[in-house]
C-alpha cells in the first residue's frame, strides 16, 4: 500500500471514531489534506466552524493567510499536509481539553508516520506543547527543534504562532511571514546533514 493509500486508510477509520466527547457536537472529522509525499507536515490546534462545515482543514480567515503564507515561499497547499492536533471542532472553538488532545494524539502519530515529512511546524502553543512539552511560544517561535518524539523518532520541528494570532494582532503578521521565510531554510539543513 503506498502512502495515499494509507492515509485514505486511516482517514476512514477516523470518521468511525467516537475516542472523546467531540465527535458528539461536530458535523464531521476533519483528518488532513495535502500530499503523502510532503515533505512538510503543518498541525495546528483543531477545526473551527467552517473546517466543520466542509470537511478540510485551514480554509477559513486563518486559512487563507496560511495559503498566502505558503506563497510566500513559493508552494501550494497540494505540496504539504496540514493536520491538525484534535480532528472534531470544540464547541464554540473552544481550547481543546487535554484529554481530547490525548484522544486524537494516536491519529495524529500515524498521520506523521505515514508522510514521514522532514519538518513539521506546528501552528500555535497547542500544537507546539504536544510536541515540545514546557517551551513557550514567544521564546521558540522561528527556531528549528530536534527532538526525540515516543513513536515516531527524532524530528525537526519549527514551532510558529498560529494563523489566526495575525488576524486579531495585526503586528504579528510580520514576525510570522518571517518565521515562514525560514521554512526553506531549515529544510535545506536538514537535507544537508550527515546522517
Amino acid at each position: 500500500m503506498n502512502k495515499s493509500e494509507q492515509l485514505a486508510e486511516l482517514n476512514t477509520k477516523m470518521a468511525h471514531c467516537s475516542g472523546c466527547v467531540l465527535r458528539s457536537s461536530c458535523t464531521q472529522v476533519v483528518p488532513g489534506e495535502g500530499s503523502a509525499e510532503a515533505e512538510i507536515m503543518f498541525i495546528g490546534e483543531g477545526p473551527g466552524q467552517k473546517e466543520d462545515e466542509l470537511g478540510r482543514p485551514f480554509v477559513g480567515a486563518a486559512g487563507k493567510f496560511l495559503d498566502e503564507m505558503l506563497g510566500v515561499i513559493k508552494l501550494k497547499r497540494q505540496d504539504v499536509y496540514i493536520a491538525n492536533v484534535v480532528k472534531c471542532r470544540p464547541p464554540q472553538n473552544r481550547d481543546p481539553l487535554p484529554e481530547e488532545a490525548e484522544a486524537c494524539w494516536p491519529w495524529l502519530l500515524e498521520q506523521v508516520r505515514i508522510i514521514q515529512p522532514k519538518l513539521i511546524v506546528t501552528l500555535g502553543r497547542h500544537s507546539m506543547e504536544r510536541f515540545l512539552p514546557g517551551q513557550k511560544i514567544s521564546q521558540i517561535h522561528g527556531r528549528a527543534l530536534r527532538r526525540e518524539v515516543p513513536g515516531l523518532g527524532k524530528q525537526v520541528f519549527l514551532a510558529l504562532y498560529h494563523p489566526a494570532a495575525a488576524l486579531y494582532n495585526g503586528s504579528m503578521r510580520q514576525t510570522l511571514i518571517k518565521d515562514f521565510r525560514k521554512i526553506p531554510k531549515v529544510l535545506k539543513a536538514i537535507e544537508t546533514e550527515k546522517p
